[in-house]
């Protein structure tokens, strides 16, 4: 297991759900987390966090955000693009704005964060990236389409990261959740909220998943509160 001491974490979408409970365990762990989020002061960040305004669908802010993260930590060893958007995007739906947010932020954001920190991912010999995808991304079980595409083409983009940074050091995996209880998923009905996952267990995943040595890489990871078949 790679030892965090001395390892610096960066975590999208760290003010709430997913990524604050990603964070937190990270910098628990040891790893020097710095946080992007869209509103610094609304976010509330312990102490100790390093924290960069991010908005993933902003094209900039990817490389502002590494910029300064690099320049307060001094290096980037994992990334966790865990910010996203739930946005309806129907089939027949003449109206295109919600497949095109969809896109811009949960499929486009991580690609433009992983374009940024590469460099140092590469550097850092054991690089690690954690795209978090869904269940929806690996089939489809509701009319929501749009949101199925992005989180397909995010696991896509992961198995991307693998074959381009495998001779670097360089390990991605898709971590694809069913419901957790989040704000995200407050207007699911179909599932009690004490039967989803929890953001606290999907966090200690993602730490096994960054703190394995480069000879057991997991690809894809499915985590889900209920019996599917196939899944």
């Amino acid at each position: 297991m790679l030892d965090p001491n001395g390892r610096v974490a960066l975590v999208s979408g760290a003010s709430r759900g997913i990524g604050r409970a990603i964070a937190e365990r990270l910098a628990a762990s040891g790893y020097a987390v710095s946080a992007g989020v869209r509103d610094i002061a609304r976010a509330k960040l312990p102490g100790g966090f390093h924290a960069s305004r991010y908005d993933a669908g902003d094209a900039a802010s990817a490389t502002r955000w590494v910029e300064e993260a690099v320049t307060a930590l001094g290096r980037i060893d994992v990334l966790v693009n865990a910010a996203g958007i739930n946005a309806r995007g129907l089939l027949l739906d003449a109206d295109e704005s919600a497949f095109s947010a969809l896109w811009d932020i949960n499929t486009l954001g991580p690609l433009r964060m992983i374009r940024a920190a590469w460099p140092h991912l590469v550097a850092s010999g054991n690089g690690r990236v954690i795209n978090v995808s869904s269940l929806s991304g690996k089939r489809v079980r509701n009319e929501n389409v749009g949101y199925a595409m992005s989180k397909h083409a995010l696991i896509a983009l992961t198995h991307g990261v693998r074959q381009q940074g495998w001779e670097h050091g360089i390990r991605a995996t898709a971590l694809c959740p069913g419901f957790v209880d989040t704000d995200m998923t407050a207007a699911v009905t179909k599932v009690p909220r004490e039967a989803m996952s929890r953001p606290e267990d999907i966090a200690v995943l993602v730490e096994a998943l960054v703190r394995l040595p480069n000879t057991a890489s997991v690809a894809e990871l499915l985590v889900n509160c209920q019996k599917e078949d196939m899944l």
